[in-house]
């Protein structure tokens, strides 16, 4: 055949339903817990800080849930998203190796966190919410649930990591224009933000401190609704629609993967790209390789411990069993904000618990070794996060040249980096650092 570049399907392609893989997996997800209790969480253990339609998504193991239309008449702003062949990359390293791309950042926000923002927005308008709160890394999460809450007339307050705060203005700026209030954390909004800020004034923050700021305001307004962009059950299910775009798109390019990829941080990009391809490989129909790529500086999957812990720094949230370097971890302050987290999500967890799915890390340099490659060679800047995934990809690439070998590789570019220009400032004038971990328990 020929060399394709660009994979399109129609709209009304668009998938109709998530895929919820907790009805697939072979092995009983373990059930998130109260934190006082220590009993597993119930229904009226979350309402605090969800609407109960999300909490019963949450807890549901119903395989395939309906799409609502209004949240597809939002989907329908950019999705579906385009499947791409990298052949521009494949001539630069000379592989014989064929790269495809998922690209999630034609979103409005500039990345795949839409895909959760618009149905928690609408969920939460249909439960009578009148304002969300949150915490975002990169901005990424921020950007997209405050132009979730812009359509669907809902306030939003949003909790920004400081380090991020600060090296990234411009997507603070873009909360802002769609009507968000935004704080660096630890903030002075907060008693917990107080508390830190008192014991580490110069605290560059993280997204366990800025979950429990959010999680904080609250609890203490009755008319407001926690959301969270990755990690719980419910994100990755809303996040399905990557996957399941991807799978049709690469019948359209006649090839099926041997590997899949997605970078992870908290886990919702990678569970969008890969569970269902999971779901083929659990009932046995397919051997994909499946592959997250993380942070070396914040490297959960490949050196944190399986166990229960904390979603956040004030231990308020369930405990949740997952792969964790501690809730009191406090990760270098790397560029790629949006992996600076110190748990996986539960269900991709459960995956490399299951051995479904592989982990690697790589460093910060090599990541942004491989965003510039990407860039020079196929004109799209990607993310900081995004190229995790890409450096692994270019690391097989060149194995495919050296042992002579044609593998189909596939990884989701979860977003564009148009927004993180100053991060490839640093790397470019010579200045970027290679963290080591930071510490906590």
């Amino acid at each position: 055949m020929s060399h394709p570049i660009q994979f399109l399907l129609r709209a009304k392609e668009m998938p109709t339903h998530w895929y919820n893989l907790l009805a697939d997996f072979p092995e009983p997800l373990p059930p998130p817990l109260h934190p006082g209790t220590k009993q597993p969480a119930t229904l009226d253990d979350m309402k605090a800080i969800f609407p109960e339609n999300l909490i019963a998504q949450e807890m549901s193991a119903e395989r395939m849930i309906e799409i609502p239309q209004e949240v597809r008449d939002v989907y329908a702003l950019y999705r579906p998203t385009p499947l791409l062949r990298a052949v521009r990359l494949e001539k630069a390293l000379k592989t014989p190796a064929h790269i495809y791309y998922k690209y999630e950042g034609v979103s409005p926000a500039g990345s795949h966190k839409p895909n959760t923002a618009i149905p928690q927005a609408y969920y939460n308008k249909l439960a009578g919410t009148k304002r969300l709160a949150t915490e975002t890394g990169a901005g990424q999460w921020g950007s997209s649930l405050a132009m979730a809450c812009q359509v669907f007339g809902l306030e939003c307050t949003v909790y920004m990591v400081k380090v991020s705060f600060h090296q990234k203005p411009y997507r603070k700026l873009l909360m802002q224009t769609y009507g968000a209030k935004v704080y660096a954390s630890p903030s002075r909004h907060t008693a917990f933000g107080r508390k830190m800020l008192a014991e580490s004034p110069d605290s560059p923050g993280s997204l366990g401190a800025a979950i429990s700021e959010a999680i904080e305001d609250t609890i203490k307004n009755h008319d407001t609704k926690y959301a969270l962009g990755s990690v719980l059950n419910h994100v990755c299910l809303h996040q399905t629609v990557i996957g399941e775009e991807t799978m049709k798109q690469m019948e359209l390019a006649g090839e099926e993967p041997d590997i899949i990829y997605g970078c992870a941080g908290g886990g919702s990009n990678f569970a969008g790209i890969a569970f269902p391809f999971l779901r083929e490989k659990i009932q046995g129909k397919k051997k994909f390789r499946v592959v997250a790529v993380e942070p070396a500086s914040c490297p959960s999957l490949t050196q944190g411990e399986l166990r229960y812990d904390f979603g956040d720094m004030a231990e308020t949230t369930p405990l949740m069993m997952m792969y964790t370097l501690g809730h009191k971890f406090m990760p270098p302050s790397i560029h790629a904000g949006g992996l600076r987290y110190h748990g996986m999500a539960p269900m991709v967890s459960h995956c490399k618990k299951l051995g479904l799915i592989d982990a690697v890390a790589v460093t910060q340099t090599k990541v942004f070794e491989a965003g510039v490659l990407f860039a020079r060679s196929e004109g799209l800047v990607p993310a900081p996060e995004s190229s995790h995934a890409i450096a692994a990809v270019v690391d097989e690439a060149i194995k495919c040249r050296e042992e002579g070998k044609k593998r189909v590789l596939v990884f989701n570019l979860s977003g564009n980096g148009l927004l993180d220009l100053a991060a490839y400032d640093t790397y470019l004038s010579g200045e970027m650092q290679h963290p080591t971990s930071g510490g906590g328990a």
